[in-house]
């Protein structure tokens, strides 16, 4: 391969970063004109290291210049602008130059029940403009996308790039709190939210180990019955692992609801080797925090679950993709990933019974696209997080081009619990076609927002309840189930059972769990046009119908809001309706099949926007 590569050279700090990672050049970095490329499988073998390469330079620097990208592409033998489509297609990494220190303040839809607007406009007083130095030079503030801190709205995360860099939650934030982190002041850290676990509810499933044991502590997660699992599949072998999973019909928790045992059926039995296991732990759904919560709390819980899941599936490695707005549960899997190595249960002989697997961390760079499993792949391989056609699927053409088994965190969690007390007994636990319970997001205008776990079967009022109902007794107005790509419910929908099957006969979704209550107080189009905006900017522009089509979603919205409507409101939704089929109809992923689930729904249940009257 031909490399034109830029001319910009890279700093030595620049250079360190990236050395750092992939070890010394040899002979220093390759001189294009007179050395050849490397190429063939050795190049191509090491195209994965690309986003841990530009990870480390942006914790270094702050920023990714034209030399420290043309360093990485050498290092890597990857065309520029090849890497410069990746390095830009991802929020979190910056192509100008930025300040160190960035504070990035959430106005999603979660933080816009907390008052964030009230947060940025205070920031906007005491500090300035956003993007903008507050006289310094060495920091700045940026309205975010959602944070994954829901339950402790307004949230803010703190990044400060450096030799040694620091990445800090404050949740819940105030104006001081993030000015003071910006100027070097380390943030209290944030806390665990599951009620139920605090209240030590005895009836808990997969949140029975939060705030109980030490998450740095892999004696403690022994003490607490932890790799107890793992030892009955080794016993029962990966065929009866396999039997159990699909004996307790499990069903996926990402929102697809794909049988789990039927998936790992697949990949096992599939001759061409090697197979993969990959764990989705990019949960960018506004509104969803399940993920972070219990890895933060339990992550030896996660490793266990995936060490079971390639123990029956053959597969000798796992990738785990965090989202990369999540320090600490990165912190504690990295810990987690070298404790579980050091004894023996992870490499080449796990638990000393002849199988090898191991597990490798990639954190995402805020991308939401990336949750779909297939633009994971694209991501972990290092190129743009785009979604592939399907099929093939996964179990046959997955990472790597191999055989891949993909799970999120809540799905594998559930199979330390059904290997613990038997497939068949899991079956009884929630509905007949819902097994098990349901880790649910509960934020908005709730009492006591929080993770809370449920069997299936509970209603949406049951829920509300346990999250104390509606803050200040107000009366509740909408309840947003799934997240941004779910539905919008009214309050008459309280007694709706929430199951795969009782929501799917409703219209609605369960998502990822997200549970976002609405009361009398709260504006819905600001919401409405928040969500909009959010699959607009989100889109990766792949295919044509959600790359025009959530533009144009987004002007109709903006048009009725400000009752400027082309034609009448009328009009305005019904063209609404024909761009809500052509993506869900024609569109490559599930992002943009479920672009205009939410904003549909509002209209449809709650009269939003209706054409008597703009709301």
């Amino acid at each position: 391969m031909d490399l034109r590569l830029t001319t910009g050279s890279p700093t030595a700090a620049e250079r360190a970063a990236v050395d750092a990672l992939l070890g010394p050049a040899a002979h220093g970095a390759r001189d294009p004109a007179t050395q050849p490329a490397p190429g063939g499988h050795a190049a191509r073998a090491r195209r994965h290291l690309l986003l841990p390469a530009l990870h480390a330079v942006q914790a270094r620097i702050g920023w990714i210049s034209p030399g420290a990208l043309g360093y990485v592409c050498r290092r890597l033998t990857v065309p520029p602008a090849e890497a410069y489509g990746v390095a830009s297609f991802y929020a979190l990494f910056a192509m100008e130059p930025r300040p160190p220190a960035v504070a990035h303040v959430c106005t999603d839809i979660g933080c816009m029940c907390r008052r964030s607007r009230d947060l940025v406009a205070e920031l906007e007083r005491t500090v300035g403009p956003a993007g903008e130095h507050p006289g310094n030079g060495t920091s700045i503030w940026l309205e975010s996308p959602c944070l994954g801190l829901c339950e402790q709205a307004p949230a803010v995360l703190v990044t400060r790039a450096g030799e040694t860099p620091e990445e800090h939650a404050i949740a819940p934030a105030t104006a001081a709190a993030a000015a003071a982190a910006l100027a070097g002041r380390r943030p209290q850290p944030t806390r665990v939210v599951a009620p139920q676990a605090d209240a030590g509810d005895a009836s808990l499933r997969l949140l029975r180990r939060v705030g109980r044991v030490d998450p740095t502590s892999l004696d403690s997660y022994r003490a607490a019955g932890g790799y107890a699992a793992l030892r009955s599949a080794l016993e029962l072998g990966p065929a009866g692992v396999i039997r159990e999973v699909t004996d307790s019909r499990l069903l996926g928790r990402g929102g697809a609801a794909f049988p789990t045992g039927r998936k790992w059926d697949a990949v096992a039995r599939n001759p061409v080797r090697p197979h993969y296991l990959v764990c989705n732990a990019d949960e960018s759904e506004p509104g969803t925090f399940k993920d972070r919560v219990v890895i933060e709390s339990d992550p030896f819980a996660l490793i266990e679950a995936m060490t079971i899941a390639g123990f029956a599936t053959g597969a000798e490695r796992g990738y785990l993709y965090l989202r990369g707005e999540y320090p600490l549960a990165w912190e504690r899997l990295a810990h987690a990933v070298r404790e579980a190595r050091v004894h023996g249960l992870l490499g080449d002989d796990v638990m000393g019974r002849g199988f090898a697997f191991d597990v490798e961390l990639r954190k995402g760079a805020g991308a939401y696209i990336c949750g779909e499993e297939t633009a994971l792949f694209n991501s972990i391989e290092g190129y743009r997080g785009e979604p592939r056609n399907k099929p093939p699927f996964p179990v046959d053409e997955g990472l790597f081009g191999k055989p891949t088994v993909v799970n999120n965190v809540e799905s594998l969690l559930n199979v330390l619990d059904i290997l613990l007390i038997g497939g068949q007994a899991f079956a009884e636990i929630g509905t007949e076609q819902s097994t098990g319970t349901r880790l649910l997001c509960l934020s908005g205008c709730v009492a006591r927002p929080g993770l809370y776990e449920a069997p299936f079967g509970v209603t949406l009022g049951e829920v509300l309840e346990l999250a104390g109902g509606v803050r200040d007794g107000r009366p509740l107005r909408a309840v947003l189930l799934g997240g941004a790509a779910g539905g919008f419910v009214g309050p008459d929908k309280l007694d709706l059972e929430l199951s795969f099957e009782a929501t799917r006969a409703a219209g609605a979704t369960l998502g990822s769990g997200v549970v976002m209550a609405f009361d009398d107080t709260v504006d819905l189009v600001p919401v409405l046009l928040r969500i909009a905006a959010f699959f607009r900017d989100e889109s990766c522009g792949q295919c044509v119908p959600c790359r025009v089509g959530t533009v144009r979603q987004q002007e109709a919205l903006l048009r009725l809001a400000s009752d400027r409507p082309r034609g009448s409101a009328a009009d305005e939704l019904a063209l609404l309706d024909e761009i809500a089929v052509a993506m869900r109809d024609a569109s490559i992923c599930g992002l943009g099949q479920t672009a205009a689930n939410a904003l549909a729904s509002a209209i449809r249940e709650l009269g939003v926007f209706e054409p008597e009257g703009v709301t």
